[in-house]
């Protein structure tokens, strides 16, 4: 870890960069890939139950949006403390994670698990749907304590500059859940073909599978987790909270978004403004990972510079990685220009007519917000690893809601109006499904010029430097371990 460190507070910035993130993209590409072996086992089951697990996905997603809390908190907090050299205090820091995790994780899933059935039929599932979906979720909210205590653990390598680690334990999390699927679901032997229930029970083993290794790893040399870091202190807790807490807003922020955008394009463009909407979404997020990667990368070296009191080459940190990650999305990008039909049907093979027509036009518009979406990733990775998350959750909070939504409402039929959960969107002018790819776009491009211009200012303010002194003063006070 000494070697690590020393790379990432002295070394080059952007070999120490791109080489922490490859294997954090790799690490996203391998769940990506989890989801698509999925959801082919599933298929051969019928689309019954494919619609039911697809139907629990935004409620997982806004599940582990709230889960987010201890994984943020303690990469960033564990960061700066390996960054000033406080490796006890870091690995307290894991301890805390890990605690709020498991807490966290056994207060959602229980609720869920209790009240599944009527959650999956507030978000929209029929009775032939719903026994299955509710069946699903409520054995998967079961293992979100094991989930939450894995990713702590993840980010608590990855916070030390161990991304390889990170990637070790994805990487077993979705072979066992891979490799259970088609033994659980269709039954092989003595063991009873399980269906949905079966995939279920697959991806909580997955989610124990990938503990077991975590705690492995950290009980072992990478970390050396011992008796005496399992002290809680309450201003560790409160510190950890602070930090993580204000990235668990901007997840639900953006996923109520979200949810709220498939309502105006079912309204606005029908079936095929869903199916072009629907593969742009897919397309996007692939498209994001490298920046993805290399923000995480960036929290980490950040934080460990910040508490390295090394402040010049935090902000010379943030810089670079805002030129790698807007250059990699620029090309990527360019592909995508260049042939969004065979993008488009790389994804969905049988596309055709009005979807494949919404859907080429979707992927060009979403082309010239790509460099911005690199751009705010890592310059919001910049102020997250100074511990300023409530920078991300205000950016993302007028990001979706004050730009995205107002303006992609204005596509909507002057005669209609869509009730999501309680909240009515009003009206629109009717302006159409272009009008909607262009709200995704724009408030791209306008986070990027607003966090840019908020940067700019904070660096001129001392953004980088104030948080290495507050780090500096922090480790005066702490007492010897």
């Amino acid at each position: 870890m000494s070697d690590q460190r020393a790379a990432i507070v002295d070394g080059p910035i952007p070999r120490t960069l791109l080489s922490l993130a490859a294997p954090l993209v790799v690490q996203n590409v391998v769940r990506v890939a989890q989801q698509v072996i999925d959801t082919l086992w599933l298929g051969r089951l019928g689309e019954t139950a494919v619609a039911a697990v697809g139907l629990t996905i935004p409620v997982l997603g806004l599940l582990f949006a709230l889960l987010v809390t201890p994984f943020v908190g303690t990469q960033i907090l564990v960061s700066q403390r390996v960054g000033a050299d406080d490796g006890a205090g870091a690995r307290r820091m894991v301890v805390h994670g890990v605690c709020l995790a498991l807490v966290l994780g056994a207060l959602l899933g229980a609720v869920v698990a209790v009240g599944a059935t009527p959650i999956v039929r507030l978000v929209g599932a029929g009775p032939d749907v719903a026994p299955l979906a509710a069946l699903y979720l409520g054995t998967v909210a079961l293992g979100l304590p094991l989930a939450g205590a894995s990713d702590a653990l993840e980010a608590g390598f990855v916070g030390r500059g161990d991304s390889r680690t990170s990637l070790w334990i994805n990487v077993t999390t979705v072979v066992v859940n891979l490799a259970l699927d088609p033994i659980l679901i269709f039954g092989v032997g003595p063991v009873p073909a399980l269906g949905v229930y079966g995939a279920a029970l697959a991806t909580v083993a997955g989610y124990a599978g990938g503990l077991c290794l975590a705690l492995a790893f950290a009980l072992g040399p990478r970390m050396r987790l011992a008796r005496r870091h399992l002290t809680l202190r309450l201003d560790d807790m409160r510190e950890l909270l602070a930090v993580g807490a204000p990235i668990t807003g901007r997840q639900v922020v953006s996923q109520s978004v979200r949810v709220a955008l498939v309502g105006i394009v079912a309204v606005v463009g029908g079936a095929a403004g869903l199916a072009a909407y629907t593969v742009g979404a897919r397309v996007a997020s692939v498209a994001v990972l490298p920046s993805r990667g290399l923000a995480q990368a960036a929290q980490s070296m950040v934080g460990q510079n910040v508490g390295a009191e090394k402040p010049s080459r935090a902000r010379q940190t943030t810089r670079v990685g805002v030129a790698l990650a807007a250059g990699l999305l620029t090309a990527l990008g360019a592909v995508q220009w260049v042939a969004p039909a065979a993008v488009a049907r790389l994804f969905v093979p049988d596309l055709s007519g009005d979807g494949l027509a919404l859907t080429v036009q979707y992927l060009t518009i979403l082309v010239y917000g790509y460099p911005a979406i690199g751009a705010v990733d890592l310059l919001l990775a910049g102020f997250n690893g100074t511990g300023r998350t409530r920078t991300s959750f205000v950016a993302d909070l007028l990001k979706y809601w004050g730009v995205r939504l107002p303006v992609a409402a204005l596509a909507l039929p002057a005669t209609a109006s869509v009730s999501l959960l309680g909240v009515t969107i009003a009206p629109g002018l009717d302006l159409g499904m272009p009008l909607v790819f262009w709200a995704v776009t724009a408030s791209n491009v306008v986070a990027a010029v607003g966090v840019g211009a908020y940067y700019a200012h904070a660096v001129r303010g001392g953004l980088f430097a104030d948080a290495a002194g507050a780090g500096a003063d922090e480790s005066a006070a702490e007492p010897t371990d």
